[in-house]
């Protein structure tokens, strides 16, 4: 009697899903480019890690939206081509091929890939709204001398006019910063939840809030897995206390049904740091979660609004 593999041997793409024709509702990219971060290195090797703990999603349908997530028109087309040892061609290069992709989820690599996925998007969409998970704002104009590092990805994104700031919502935000930055960001209109107000207010409201500021507009997500505290995602080169649990931010994301998505990525994964796959399970996790949320904003053919 035929069987589906089990879990150990599910094959290697992002829920076992391999490169599928043009047809594709929702490509899945990994981008291995780390050469903007500024503590740990590694996650240039994100991608492999979460799409190997992803295997632990894919037998059955999501427990409470009751969508099978396997059985949507997904295609894993592999990894972006990077220029090794240059961000700027890197960042060139990761836009033309994301250009190239209609509704994308990138699994990185550092959170710098998000402006090349940014801008690739508005390009055909405009300026978006953006729900952001982190534990930094990642809006200095610089890092250290480098222009595009990983902190300084939203800076760009906002002076480049690829997001609408004042649909800009970051959550979990609690690490050391400039005050100048601070003021920066708040002055362009972007909202910021803390770390310590998720923990006091609970997800729904925080959801709620998230709602009422994106509204209807085009949407992207931007997962930086160190929104999540040390404790649940220990593999990540810029660890902060204070962070969410993987249950907070899974319970925050399940609210925020009937956004309209454009697309999506996972950053700042590295494995090196990881225990037992738990960071690359949370990432691989948040990204089955927003497959669920996009499909909500799919025509009945299953393509993308």
């Amino acid at each position: 009697m035929a069987s589906n593999p089990p879990t150990f041997a599910v094959p290697p793409g992002f829920l076992g899903i391999g490169r599928r024709a043009a047809d594709a509702a929702i490509s899945i990219a990994g981008v291995p480019l780390d050469i903007g971060t500024t503590n740990r290195s590694g996650a240039r090797f994100g991608p492999q890690s979460i799409r190997q703990a992803s295997r632990m999603l894919v037998d059955g349908a999501h427990p409470t939206a009751w969508i099978d997530v396997a059985e949507m028109m997904l295609s894993d087309i592999g990894d972006f081509r990077i220029a090794l040892g240059d961000i700027p061609a890197s960042l060139k290069l990761i836009e033309e091929q994301a250009a190239a992709v209609d509704h994308l989820v990138a699994l990185g690599g550092e959170h710098g890939i998000t402006l090349a996925l940014l801008r690739a998007l508005a390009r055909r969409r405009g300026p978006l709204a953006l729900v952001h998970f982190d534990a930094h704002v990642d809006t200095l104009p610089e890092n250290f001398g480098q222009a595009y590092a990983h902190g300084s990805v939203f800076y760009h994104a906002i002076e480049e006019r690829l997001i609408e700031p004042r649909r800009m919502v970051q959550i979990g935000i609690r690490s050391p910063v400039q005050r100048e930055v601070f003021d920066w960001t708040l002055a362009h209109g972007v909202t910021v939840v803390s770390a310590e107000e998720v923990h006091e207010q609970g997800p729904r409201p925080v959801a709620e809030r998230i709602r009422s500021i994106v509204g209807n507009a085009p949407c992207y997500l931007s997962f930086d897995i160190d929104a999540l505290d040390p404790a649940f995602a220990p593999g990540t080169g810029t660890p902060e206390i204070g962070g969410l649990a993987s249950w907070q931010a899974q319970s925050i994301l399940r609210r925020l049904t009937g956004l309209h998505f454009l697309g999506m990525d996972v950053v700042e994964v590295a494995p090196a740091y990881d225990v037992a796959e738990i960071t690359a399970l949370a990432a691989a996790t948040m990204v089955f979660e927003y497959l669920v949320l996009a499909a909500a904003v799919m025509r009945p053919s299953g393509r993308p609004v």
